[in-house]
């Protein structure tokens, strides 16, 4: 990795999240289940958001899910890495929990990000330790 810093800011992770960093810096989605209702939820946490039970699991996640909700961001802090114009996202994916994110690979106008459109996860990387989850159109 050069010595040039990231023009995003970098996640910390903690122990309670360091699994899911993990797996993004691998190329996978890793969420968590609750092992009582079987419910996919995020952001990552050591405890069920349904019963408040540590009785949780970690699985790979499909990747898949559709375009929920958006803005687009026209103003950006100086040297930050996307240049406006920008979506900033809320992606349902296919399991159910929903995440925000950025959409990438097409145009960034409401014509476009299509409400409801498929979409498939893809990895920024930051760091050689931090890649970030990022959506673009699904080519299903």
């Amino acid at each position: 990795m050069s010595d040039q810093k990231p023009r995003r800011p970098v996640p910390k992770p903690t122990p309670e999240t360091q699994h899911f960093w993990d797996g993004c810096k691998n190329g996978e989605l890793i969420l968590q289940r609750c092992k009582d209702t079987g419910k996919a939820y995020f952001p990552p946490r050591p405890f069920s958001p349904f019963t408040g039970s540590r009785n949780v699991e970690t699985f790979k996640a499909s990747g898949k899910g559709i375009l929920y909700s958006y803005v687009i961001n026209h103003r950006a802090p100086p040297n930050f890495i996307l240049e406006p114009p920008f979506a900033i996202a809320v992606v349902e994916l296919q399991e159910g929990p929903r995440m925000m994110t950025n959409i990438i690979d097409c145009e960034q106008t409401p014509e476009a990000l299509e409400l409801d459109m498929p979409v498939e996860i893809a990895f920024e990387h930051l760091t050689d330790d931090i890649s970030l989850p990022v959506f673009r159109p699904s080519q299903r």
